[in-house]
């Protein structure tokens, strides 16, 4: 079954604190929905298009799985806590295998 992925790129973070409270809320989501984080921040290289933002990358071990965290109520209240403090764009991808 393929695995399933979050992938956050972070355009910009206008206010720290509130990305802290969401990191916090959304850790007490991510884990017991079987999630793991893979990638957060760290050192990117972008070519094209592309620019260095910072990048989280959550794995679960199906799309459903990680879909189902994505709509959770936990998860949900972690996004309360994030509202407007930063502009990203957030996906739920399918592994390949």
């Amino acid at each position: 079954m393929p695995k399933g992925y979050w992938v956050s790129v972070y355009r910009t973070i206008s206010d720290p604190e509130k990305l802290a409270a969401y990191n916090k809320l959304a850790g007490l989501a991510v884990r017991p929905a079987g999630g793991r984080t893979i990638v957060r921040g760290g050192r990117v290289v972008a070519h094209d298009a592309g620019i260095a933002e910072r990048t989280v990358v959550v794995e679960f071990d199906s799309f459903e799985q990680a879909v189902a965290a994505r709509e959770s109520a936990a998860y949900q209240e972690a996004l309360v806590a994030l509202a407007d403090g930063v502009e990203r764009d957030f996906r739920i991808v399918e592994g390949i295998d």
